[in-house]
């Protein structure tokens, strides 16, 4: 009996789904979801945690995207091995047992998927508060309106909602683009790029460690969402040669995009200019470059690369995340709706539906920054199991087919899970009550997989 008789081998042109994303398709969704609101302004929370030290701040956006780049070389592998809908809930699937699948998939639907898209669905019309007079209760409307219409245009097909997610994601890099490089070429400060916090003050080489460990969980929001491509692996074209690429031009021009983002933005702005307008609660960095070197057509700059950005982004969740509930259903522990897919548009609707619903509820129900917080620590749980998963894989399925392997394997894999896991526990250690509904919420999806497995069982008598 082969190793590999739990994998269900995917043969070209026999999935349900249509195959229309190409490589650039691909980059589009995974760039179109990490650059949102974060380039924008998680710079100052960067600073913030790291005692508005200029050069632990830019160590941090490196080593945020190292670690995701790290993280998605071995999605890649897995990935090209087994280009499924679904993506994450299939490996813990099969690396684990399906009941870890199923919790991944469940704190999916119920915290990070869904409050992911509505806290961009709230951070888009919060941009706009520095231009409109806009209350929390219009915000919320706006935010409403967005998630309901992407949904519905996600309704009609993939390849709609694939053209949306290139064209926003070329219009959002002009006006990011046109703020670097201005900021670059025209920017006269000579930023210190010293370790050390901007009061002066000394501190351990452990207690550094420490500043970079929680201030690079900030950067990880703005890196969120390179596990997405995975989930569509079975839209693509060539997935075994496509979905890597893609990983890897995606993450690695998003490292580069970020690190130089702040640093154009350390040319232009003093330090003590910086830490003024932090200590005012004024977070949006990029706008005060923008109209410093552009003036008052800046802000417009600004506001345009933003909400495009965060368009963008919440149209490649609402696109891809689905997928993830399609797969729970099709393997038995989930509502059985959720496995269908509409017979002419071939998209997971009934899936669509209820993400759409559950993102309302979060929108009405929780501000920004409780969103943000619950997003950030549930993915890294899941993203070291499915790190882990590329070992397991390697010893259960020695037979798999792997178009792509994890270069430096097995050290580079055991690294990437060392440093997921300083980070959660160092998260566990700064914000206790982020990481317990982390945990809490997938406690929770133990008593449903129980609930859905009995009901299963006794439908198979």
């Amino acid at each position: 009996m082969s190793k590999n008789e739990n994998i269900t081998t995917i043969e070209p042109n026999t999935s349900e789904f249509k195959q229309e994303i190409g490589v650039f398709g691909g980059v589009s969704i995974i760039g179109g979801i990490m650059i949102g609101s974060g380039i924008f302004y998680l710079g100052s929370y960067v600073l913030m945690r790291t005692g508005m030290s200029l050069g632990l701040a830019l160590i941090c956006w490196i080593v945020g995207g190292v670690v995701s780049l790290l993280g998605g070389l071995c999605f890649a592998e897995l990935g090209a091995s087994r280009p499924v809908a679904g993506g994450m809930v299939v490996y813990l699937n099969e690396a684990y047992h399906p009941a870890v699948g199923f919790l991944y998939g469940f704190a999916s639907w119920l915290i990070s998927g869904a409050g992911s898209i509505a806290a961009v669905a709230v951070a888009l019309p919060n941009a706009l508060k520095s231009f409109f007079d806009i209350n929390e209760t219009g915000i919320k409307i706006i935010a409403i309106i967005l998630i309901v219409g992407l949904t519905a245009y996600n309704y009609f097909g993939v390849k709609r909602a694939s053209i949306l997610q290139n064209v926003s994601m070329v219009a959002k890099l002009i006006p990011i683009g046109l703020i670097l490089f201005g900021a670059l070429i025209f920017g006269k400060q000579t930023p210190d790029l010293s370790l050390m916090p901007a009061d002066g003050s000394t501190v351990s080489i452990g207690s550094m460690f420490g500043m970079i460990a929680f201030a690079t969980v900030a950067t990880l929001w703005a890196y969120e969402g390179w596990t997405n491509l995975n989930t569509v692996a079975e839209e693509m074209k060539n997935p075994k040669k496509n979905l890597p690429l893609a990983i890897i031009i995606a993450i690695g021009g998003i490292l580069v995009l970020y690190t130089l983002f702040n640093y154009a933005i350390y040319r232009v702005l003093p330090h003590e200019d910086i830490i003024s307008y932090i200590q005012a609660d004024n977070y949006y960095l990029g706008t005060e470059v923008a109209k410093r070197i552009f003036g008052g057509v800046g802000g417009t700059i600004v506001l345009v690369g933003m909400i495009i950005s965060m368009f963008g982004s919440l149209n490649g969740m609402i696109l891809s995340f689905p997928r993830t509930y399609y797969a729970m259903a099709k393997e038995g522990h989930f509502f059985k709706s959720y496995g269908k897919l509409h017979p002419k548009y071939k998209v997971p609707h009934v899936s669509l539906i209820g993400q759409c619903v559950i993102s309302v509820i979060l929108v009405l129900s929780r501000n920004l920054d409780q969103l943000t917080s619950m997003v950030v620590f549930s993915g890294m749980l899941f993203n070291v199991l499915v790190v882990v998963a590329v070992l397991i894989y390697r010893k259960k399925y020695p037979d798999l087919e792997r178009p792509y392997k994890m270069w430096g394997y097995p050290i580079t894999v055991i690294i990437t899970i060392l440093i997921f896991a300083g980070l959660m526990i160092n998260t566990f250690i700064e914000d206790p009550i982020t990481a317990l509904i982390g945990f809490v919420v997938p406690a929770i999806g133990c008593v449903v997989y129980v609930y859905f497995d009995k009901k299963l069982k006794k439908e198979a008598n």
